[in-house]
């Protein structure tokens, strides 16, 4: 598989980054040595591996997982009572990202 530069400069303009000549052609090198890893391990068989244990499971008694209780709620009014801008309930905040 190999990645192009315009694709690396279509990735970076997502990712509103401004690359040089030489870090387009390093990212292109490394992404796609990247990309041809994960077709090397996509080839692999796994069909005889067991899954293993995932951390969304029923917990037992033992878990150190916190139970999902409901806390304390506030008005939109008390939230943003000492927020330095807010308005219409909601905090307002700079722009940060221009394009």
């Amino acid at each position: 598989m190999k990645l192009t530069e315009e694709e690396v400069r279509y990735v970076a303009d997502l990712a509103n980054l401004e690359l040089s000549a030489a870090e387009i052609a390093r990212m292109a090198k490394d992404l796609d040595s990247i990309l041809t890893h994960i077709d090397k391990l996509n080839k692999l068989d796994v069909s005889q591996v067991e899954p293993m244990a995932q951390v969304l499971y029923e917990a037992e008694e033992t878990a150190t997982l916190s139970a999902d209780v409901a806390g304390p709620t506030y008005d939109s009014a008390t939230a943003t009572s000492n927020a330095p801008l807010a308005g219409g309930g909601f905090f307002k905040v700079p722009k940060v990202i221009e394009r």
